[in-house]
């Protein structure tokens, strides 16, 4: 159900009774009964919603919310289940889930040894050259500390071992880097002599080597590497996947009650997707975008033809732009006043 939340029906009441009185239109779908709560203190509680488009009409007893079904009014019975308004996710990568969906899920590895293992098997079934791509490891959620670690992230040594044939990308669940084989390194041209490039770092050992572990924009230079791989593809194909990504995106967030979508920082090409699948009545859930990843110099010329508030049927909203000052406490990227307590020669990264 797509509606607004709870605190709406406060004003679709007292609007309710006006509009029987003078003559009620048909309600587009009548949810009855059901267990509603609807946070207003004068009527706590309710049986069945009546809704007009994308707003509640009338909320009240199943008697009173009948009146408005017509010929054309889909009629859920809930069963007696809770029926809430959609939630509203604040802050998320909406792609970079869908993306997430269909790779190695390592937000539920123990340790660092169940991640390799992971890499391992899904390098048996790749071809020579295939990336491997995986999200969601966390140092600080392992059972245990890795040994062979500079900072508390292992060195990309069993990696290398796990996908000898394969360059291998891992984000890490900040978003704020990502741990990498050396034939990943290779491919972006991350050697001994790489300098750290602004606002990033490449993690490197006592003896200056690079450990795999690449922080913030340190780790979009494997990224651009994998993304430009993925562009040699057919249009078509890429397109596919893309479009891919948003069913799985949207599934993953409908089958958790999420209805609305905040975007935290898409490019302009993102953008034109959700605009083609919304004009097309094919983007599963309302998307808030906010514009990122984008020079000042291409904001100042395509701002203004993006912006827009509740286009198609208040699917697309796109009103403001996110920008990184600093990077993430678990990548060691957040920039601090002092120095972290677990790496104290590091207070930080500026990154924008």
């Amino acid at each position: 159900m797509k509606c607004k939340p709870l605190f709406f029906l406060m004003a679709a009441w007292s609007f309710a009774a006006c509009v029987l009185a003078e003559g009620r239109p048909q309600a587009t779908l009548l949810i009855k009964n059901a267990q509603i709560e609807t946070l207003d203190v004068l009527h706590p509680h309710a049986t069945a919603i009546a809704v007009r488009g994308d707003r509640i009409a009338a909320v009240g007893s199943d008697a009173e919310i009948a009146v408005w079904a017509g010929a054309q009014t889909a009629v859920i019975d809930a069963g007696q289940h809770l029926v809430t308004p959609g939630f509203i996710e604040g802050h998320g990568h909406f792609m970079a889930l869908g993306e997430a969906l269909g790779n190695l899920d390592l937000s539920t590895a123990h340790t660092w040894d169940e991640i390799v293992a992971r890499v391992a098997a899904a390098s048996a079934r790749a071809k020579p050259g295939e990336w491997i791509i995986g999200f969601g490891w966390h140092q600080e959620k392992w059972d245990k500390p890795v040994a062979d670690s500079v900072g508390g992230v292992p060195r990309n040594g069993e990696l290398n071992v796990a996908a000898p044939r394969n360059p291998v990308m891992l984000g890490h669940a900040s978003g704020h880097g990502a741990l990498v084989n050396d034939a990943a390194l290779a491919l972006a041209g991350i050697d001994a002599a790489s300098a750290n490039p602004p606002g990033g770092e490449i993690i490197r050992d006592g003896n200056g080597v690079a450990t795999g572990w690449l922080v913030d924009s340190a780790s979009e230079i494997v990224r651009a590497v994998y993304d430009q791989a993925q562009r040699q593809r057919a249009p078509a194909v890429v397109r596919a996947d893309l479009e891919v990504h948003v069913q799985r995106a949207a599934a993953e967030a409908l089958t958790h009650g999420i209805t609305t979508f905040h975007d935290a920082g898409a490019p302009l090409a993102t953008i034109d997707l959700y605009r083609d699948l919304a004009a097309a009545g094919k983007l599963p859930l309302r998307m808030y975008a906010m514009i990122g990843q984008e020079s000042n110099a291409t904001l100042g010329a395509q701002l203004a033809r993006y912006r827009m508030i509740g286009a198609y049927d208040n699917f697309l909203t796109v009103r403001s732009i996110k920008r990184l000052v600093d990077g993430a406490l678990g990548s060691h990227s957040a920039w601090l006043l002092e120095p972290y307590t677990d790496l104290p020669g590091s207070t930080g990264l500026v990154v924008d």
